[in-house]
């Protein structure tokens, strides 16, 4: 094949930056003039350097030729740098588009400029599952254009509405479909194939490596039972402290089953997530809709900052924003570096995390319940008497007044006795909570939107949360004698609001405050 003017092919594709997708353009310039390589610039990294072998073999695999001449690929824009193989199938196909064996063999054939495209190649032609998939959908419904990814993304990005998704399971799939040739599996559209929005009353989702559990498997523990009923319906964080073996991980455990359903917004939001680090879950209910849970990630108390918060070289997500919409649980609280939880205190509080890097700031969301668990003394119980107190004091001041003073409910968790344990009747099942909490979660959404009352805004929580007289004076009392922040005092008053909805009542009144206010006396201390 031989070229006597100069050629140029432009393809559409994407680079993330943080679990965003910018537009990528893949230009291609075939030369008859220099020696017959492939050079590709566009601050490309290792792994797009490396993809210039994985693209001329899986050409030649599937039957194309790969083109003898200087070729150019250039990823624009050139300032800024590019990651990982997601570019394989965008460079394969401005080689093919420029030699020509691409072009369309029929009037009606789908032009190159009204499709993103992503993929890695194999060796053997076949197209592998990248990252990000969901993003580049979204940026692609901006730019009016459609999406062709490997097959294993299609449903993903399917899954971002008003986007036509192409799941093309080979190379020479996507090549016929230029040429018009034919029509790779097109993601369906199916309305019932859309994000479940009323899973079983029997549904639970365990903590990922633990076991699921079911609040009426867990004996006694009444209080810590309610508060976490609150947690769930409010979106509350909650902090358990009690001796070791009381419940405190089984509590944790058991609050994942009675969250409520993603709504379609939020759904979409935590898959784009998953999508983007590659921890894309969602599975097929016996109803044909797609169930995406709400996440639940629990980190050993050794991880670091950078894994908690977000960061490092390649800019990943840190585990709080892998718990978008769902639960981060922390156990043994203490035990965490002082630089981990101190980490966490803007993100709690701001509902994201803003990385600030040399190439630029990237943020990433953050809207998660904390739940913390953590034991009285570092010896697992707390021993009566002024020693015993002291060693409490010393062992919760591992964790700062500021960051205890974002947790909204300080759940003291007792010892069940072993005649308890064998006496005492199962108590309530969690499909039953979860109700409850979907209840109250719907009574707030007619009031207030689709907002939970942990992250109501000050003036919002103003006007849905007026005291009456006696719970004014109550809350004033509380806040003086337990020397409470002006931030508990907003927290104090989200909290009485669910209660409040929990019972199904339109205003907050004193009896509500009370058991708001109980729940801050480990912070007072």
């Amino acid at each position: 094949m031989r070229y006597v003017f100069a050629v140029h092919a432009l393809v559409h594709a994407f680079m993330l930056r943080g679990i965003d997708a910018l537009p990528c353009e893949v230009e291609v310039h075939l030369s008859p003039h220099g020696l017959p390589q492939i050079c590709v610039v566009g601050l490309p990294d290792a792994a797009i350097r490396e993809s210039v072998e994985r693209v001329r073999r899986a050409i030649e695999v599937s039957g194309f030729e790969v083109p003898r001449h200087h070729v150019l690929v250039n990823l624009a824009p050139a300032g800024t740098r590019k990651e990982g193989p997601v570019y394989d199938l965008p460079i394969a196909m401005g080689l093919l588009f420029a030699s020509g064996t691409a072009e369309p063999k029929r009037a009606d054939a789908p032009s190159p400029s009204d499709w993103l495209i992503a993929g890695e190649l194999a060796l053997d032609g076949r197209l592998r599952p990248i990252r990000g998939s969901v993003s580049a959908a979204l940026m692609a419904r901006e730019h009016n254009r459609g999406v062709i990814v490997p097959i294993e993304n299609a449903i993903e990005a399917s899954l971002v509405p008003g986007v036509k998704v192409i799941g093309a399971a080979t190379l020479c799939e996507v090549v016929a479909f230029f040429r018009g040739e034919g029509n790779p599996s097109a993601a369906p559209k199916n309305p019932q194939e859309s994000l479940d929005q009323s899973p079983p009353s029997e549904y639970e989702r365990p903590v990922p490596g633990l076991a699921p559990v079911n609040f009426r498997d867990i004996k006694g523990q009444v209080l810590a039972k309610r508060a976490m009923l609150i947690a769930a319906a409010g979106g509350h964080n909650a902090l358990l402290l009690g001796p070791a073996g009381c419940g405190k991980t089984m509590l944790a455990r058991a609050l994942a089953g009675i969250l409520p359903p993603l709504l379609a917004e939020e759904a979409l939001e935590v898959l784009r997530i998953g999508s983007c680090v590659g921890m894309c879950e969602f599975r097929k209910t016996p109803r044909g809709t797609l169930d995406i849970a709400r996440p639940v990630r629990a980190p050993h108390h050794g991880a670091s900052a950078v894994a908690i918060v977000g960061g490092g070289p390649m800019g990943r997500p840190g585990e709080i924003t892998l718990a978008h919409q769902g639960v981060l649980f922390l156990d043994e609280l203490p035990e965490f570096r002082r630089d981990v939880l101190e980490a966490l205190r803007e993100p709690l509080e701001g509902g994201e995390v803003a990385i600030a890097r040399a190439s630029g700031s990237v943020r990433w969301p953050a809207i998660t319940m904390l739940v913390a668990a953590m034991n009285p003394t570092a010896r697992g119980d707390r021993v009566a008497g002024a020693g015993g107190a002291r060693m409490m004091a010393e062992y919760l001041g591992r964790v700062s007044g500021p960051v205890l003073d974002r947790i909204d409910l300080h759940v003291e968790v007792r010892r069940v006795s072993a005649r308890d344990l064998a006496r005492v009747k199962p108590g309530v099942d969690s499909a039953t909570l979860r109700e409850q909490v979907i209840e109250a979660r719907r009574r707030a959404a007619i009031r207030q939107g689709n907002i939970p009352n942990a992250r109501l805004a000050v003036d919002v929580l103003d006007r849905h949360c007026r005291l009456d007289g006696a719970a004014s004076d109550l809350l004033t009392r509380g806040l003086d004698e337990l020397a409470l922040s002006a931030r508990a005092y907003d927290k104090i008053r989200r909290v009485a609001r669910t209660i409040a909805d929990l019972a199904g009542e339109v205003d907050v009144n004193a009896v509500f405050l009370a058991e708001a206010l109980q729940y801050r006396t480990l912070g007072g201390q």
